[in-house]
């Protein structure tokens, strides 16, 4: 798999890479992992309903083809974007959104975190009271507020095209986590956002994004 560290960059300039890219690969194409910074910018999902952006501002509010609502990228933030050849790999879809929780779920253990799944909202969570207590979440979630207690650091949307994927998922590292107020983040109403320095785990982005490229790397190789 080839790795490529964008940096901190435009994320248009790497969202039309990426569909470029994914257009013009064929069966030998290697598969790539990048890895990039953003400016701050709104994006939305192909299901994004306008209702879920409260107030923008200044930040740009960008329209996509990945699956999902509105998430906010900005800088102090990973974004990891796996291109990947599912028909080679030999994994479904579904199979293949578990490896990047599962990617996610490892970086964060290897700084002493515990990440969550929710059922049905992809992306990984943590615990605000205590992020580094092991213990699973049990039993049903209350339906008045299904993230109670809880928050997300790790958001993720998808576009598979011919078999290939594009797009990928965010770890907040170090961010301003002010914007994520302005919106539903990922269409759900009161959802906290936060980020490994808000809980008490001082890393470098490099670091992180280095973290997170090499377990991204092991579970997705086919």
């Amino acid at each position: 798999m080839d790795l490529r560290n964008w940096g901190q960059v435009d994320y248009l300039k790497t969202y039309t890479a990426m569909q470029i890219f994914t257009a013009e690969r064929g069966e030998t194409t290697p598969d790539a992992l990048w890895l990039a910074e953003h400016p701050p910018v709104f994006t939305q999902g192909l299901a994004g309903l306008a209702g879920h952006v409260l107030n923008a501002g200044d930040i740009p509010v960008m329209a996509t083809n990945r699956g999902g609502q509105v998430t906010y990228h900005g800088p102090g933030q990973v974004m990891a974007y796996p291109l990947i050849d599912l028909k080679r790999a030999g994994y479904y879809v579904k199979e293949y959104v578990y490896k990047l929780e599962e990617a996610v779920i490892r970086t964060l253990a290897h700084v002493g975190v515990t990440g969550h799944r929710v059922a049905g909202a992809p992306g990984i969570y943590v615990r605000l009271e205590d992020p580094f207590a092991h213990t699973a979440l049990v039993g049903p979630a209350d339906p008045s507020d299904p993230f109670k207690g809880l928050g997300k650091i790790s958001a993720l949307g998808i576009k598979v095209s011919r078999h290939c994927t594009y797009h990928g998922l965010a770890l907040n590292v170090a961010m301003d986590l002010s914007p994520f107020e302005c919106i539903n983040p990922c269409g759900y109403v009161g959802l906290r956002a936060v980020d490994l320095s808000t809980i008490g785990v001082q890393v470098p982005w490099s670091e992180a994004a280095h973290l997170l490229s090499q377990k991204l790397m092991a579970l997705l190789a086919p």
